[in-house]
């Protein structure tokens, strides 16, 4: 049986993009790696970009390469740019000092000296191939990998101007582009440096989490404390975790009790209490108390680790707009060198050949696509480290870009809406004080394992009673338990006991427990020498945070639904509770995934929320899968969102960095591709006829900068509040 409300209108049948099915990870080639055209030390086994300037990174195949060598750190030399720029910044000078345009724009002419006409020529030879030909370099890669890009059209406009220059010295015809060259190559690599010091700020927050192990640890060996290297420790290793210190491995504490702050899992600074028995997780801090813990993970088994892997992934993962920005990459490439062929015809037919080859080298610096590919896999780097850092992992980039587009989320009760154990939800005093009776109850079942008498207990001990001494307990089967206490015999049970031993209860008593029964309560009466004492109400707790999330997903617009195997009373009153729209009840596992079917049908983009167990099918039909992985259990395949917590309020975060990411993307879209509207022709010569025109190093520039402002919006995103 189900029953729906309102969730819904629009009955027309759609075909929907399963994110989940259609979506691989991991788009690995057998043989070969992806490396960065400008970083050759960058090695990946994934596609993606560039940790140090954001590059896309191309494939290379290598028959020898192993893919355990893998060190995403390695080699990273961005000072070596740095050095590049200054050398040649300080030959620039000479160079543009014995240029015509200097003794135009100041009428100073440079001191004249023996072969002084060749000092630009010499000077700019060691410019291009010390600080050009790493862009040469750059572009053979980019050739090779057939991926023609931005190195390709700078390599191309610093070669024309170096050849022609060097036409113009041997021939004497024509004008040399000496300090055009120069200062063009000074500023990319200006340009590339401050890029790269941009990205690489981007992309710390996930180079951070790669520091949170410490890198010793205490550990138990043969009765005695030893400090090793965390590399040494092995499963089953007893640590000893130190107040202020920080847990080197996941595992289950065996002996102490302390706060630990898990802010890196949870994304919430509050302390949380840990005692014998529960779980830690490696790279989270130990607040004031000495923990012993048996190492249960290390490496790349552990949270963290998985963590990191996932985010990695995550960025490595393709978006729509992603695939769109890189489409429009490529072909702003094929425009550069078209327009740059017109431009050279154009001009060299109008009579002037340097002209003309100025111009092309300006339009083809100020087409690099740099700001163009940078601009959505940084905003995406920047947001699956944010969401990592917030309490949630995700998967999959075509995930996150789906979650802003939901109308419905689905929510499973059982451990997502509510708390998946039982809580007292109220205590009948009757032939008793309530207080009396639950104390009755909590000494009769402190001995059992039952979900019911597990509430019924904490609940006592919560409210700090004291519990009785009882003895000769036993169970009776499919009705309660019963124990001996001063020579009486107390009895815990069902409903059914309410007949074997007559007991009257008043009307006024029996409509308040017949209305707990009908919202899915259960009732346990509490008899003392076969006289009812009371009664006890017990229901799976709701989430308070189940409330908020409804209500924050109901402002923005988002409708919310429920689906469960309780009957319909439960569910009926859990949705009444909570403010759902709609619910489905009786609902077994293997139907779940046709309950989402039937809300796509009505033209829905559902996201479902479930434990990615039971509910991995209709995890992967839904629009969006949202997995709850408490604690460690990160790795949950049917979904393309996990949530750490068991925190419903997180949907509602992950709906808002979808929106904030699209919207980032969207405005450096714009602006990476704007301005090449206006720049290309400009470069081109357009408005020559005016004396409006862009030199090549002014052209370097504005490509540069152009390529900090993207980088430097994405970065905003890091400050949005989720």
């Amino acid at each position: 049986m189900s029953h729906t409300h309102s969730c819904c209108g629009n009955d027309h049948n759609q075909n929907h993009h399963n994110i989940q099915k259609s979506h691989k990870n991991n788009n690995k080639k057998t043989q070969g790696y992806y490396t960065c055209p400008m970083h050759p030390e960058i090695k990946s086994k994934n596609e993606g970009m560039c940790p140090e300037c954001g590059m896309k990174l191309v494939f290379v195949e290598d028959k020898s390469h192993k893919e355990d060598d893998f060190d995403k750190h390695k080699g990273h030399k961005t000072n070596i740019f740095k050095m590049k720029f200054w050398v040649s910044l300080i030959l620039s000078i000479p160079v543009v000092a014995y240029s015509d345009i200097t003794q135009q724009l100041l009428r100073w002419t440079a001191p004249q000296f023996p072969f002084s006409d060749y000092l630009p020529f010499i000077l700019s030879t060691i410019i291009f191939f010390y600080g050009g030909w790493v862009f040469i370099q750059s572009a053979f890669r980019e050739l090779k990998a057939k991926m023609p890009g931005m190195m390709t059209l700078i390599a191309i406009a610093i070669s024309v101007a170096y050849l022609y220059s060097i036409y113009v010295v041997f021939s004497g015809n024509g004008r040399d582009l000496f300090w055009e060259l120069s200062t063009l190559i000074t500023v990319m690599l200006l340009g590339h440096w401050l890029e790269m010091r941009a990205v690489t700020g981007a992309q710390s927050a996930l180079k951070e989490l790669t520091k949170l192990l410490p890198e010793k640890a205490y550990v138990e060996r043969d009765g005695k404390e030893i400090e090793i290297d965390i590399s040494e420790l092995k499963a089953e290793d007893v640590v000893i975790i130190k107040p202020g210190s920080r847990v080197p491995a996941d595992g289950v504490i065996i002996e102490g009790q302390s706060e630990v702050d898990e802010s890196i899992v949870t994304g919430e600074s509050k302390l949380v209490d840990k005692k014998k028995g529960d779980e830690v997780i490696a790279g989270t801090i130990n607040s004031d108390g000495l923990l012993k813990v048996k190492v249960t993970k290390i490496g790349e088994d552990t949270f963290l680790a998985n963590v990191i892997r996932l985010v990695q992934e995550a960025q490595a993962s393709k978006s729509r707009l992603q695939l769109l920005s890189d489409r429009a990459a490529y072909y702003l490439t094929i425009v550069a060198v078209v327009v740059g062929g017109v431009t050279l015809a154009a001009w060299t037919a109008a009579g002037d050949f340097a002209f003309a080859v100025e111009r092309v080298v300006a339009v083809l610096v100020i087409a690099c696509p740099h700001a163009l590919g940078l601009a959505v896999p940084l905003v995406a780097s920047i947001s699956t480290t944010k969401a990592a850092q917030s309490g949630f992992l995700v998967k999959q980039r075509l995930a996150l870009e789906a979650a802003r587009n939901i109308d419905v989320v689905l929510f499973d009760k059982t451990g997502t809406l509510t708390k998946g154990e039982f809580g007292v939800s109220e205590v009948f005093g009757i032939g008793a004080e309530s207080d009396d009776v639950l104390t009755l109850a909590a000494s009769v079942n402190k001995y059992s394992e039952h979900p019911l008498a597990v509430a019924i207990v904490k609940e006592a001990r919560k409210r700090n009673l004291e519990l009785k001494n009882v003895k000769d307990f036993q169970r009776i089967p499919g009705k309660g338990a019963r124990a001996l206490w001063e020579g009486k015999e107390i009895v815990v049970g069902s409903p059914k006991l309410l007949e074997e031993k007559g007991a009257v209860i008043s009307d006024t008593d029996k409509k308040k427990m017949s209305e707990y029964s009908s919202k899915g309560h259960t009732v346990v009466y509490v008899f003392v020498d076969d006289e009812l004492k009371g009664a006890i109400a017990l229901a799976d707790i709701i989430r308070e945070e189940s409330k908020e999330a409804v209500k924050s997903l109901h402002q923005m617009g988002i409708k919310t639904s429920m689906i469960t195997g309780d009957d319909e009373d439960v569910a009926k009153w859990v949705a009444k509770e909570i403010g759902l729209d709609s619910y489905f009840a009786k609902v077994l596992p293997e139907d779940k995934v046709n309950k989402v079917k039937e809300l796509q049908s009505k033209g829905l983009k559902v996201a479902m929320v479930g434990d990615g167990v039971n509910d991995a099918p209709a995890l992967m039909q839904a629009d969006l899968g949202i997995a709850i992985g408490a604690g460690t259990n990160v790795a949950i395949e049917s979904a393309g969102i996990i949530l750490v917590k068991n925190d419903p309020r997180d949907i509602v975060r992950v709906i808002k960095l979808s929106r904030l990411t699209y919207s980032k993307m969207i405005q450096n879209l714009w602006w990476a591709a704007g301005y090449n509207i206006v720049a290309i022709p400009l470069a081109a010569g357009i408005l020559a006829f005016k004396g409006i025109l862009l030199q090549p190093a002014v052209a370097a520039v504005l490509m540069s900068l152009s390529t900090v402002i993207v980088s430097f919006n994405a970065v905003l995103l890091r400050n949005k509040k989720i």
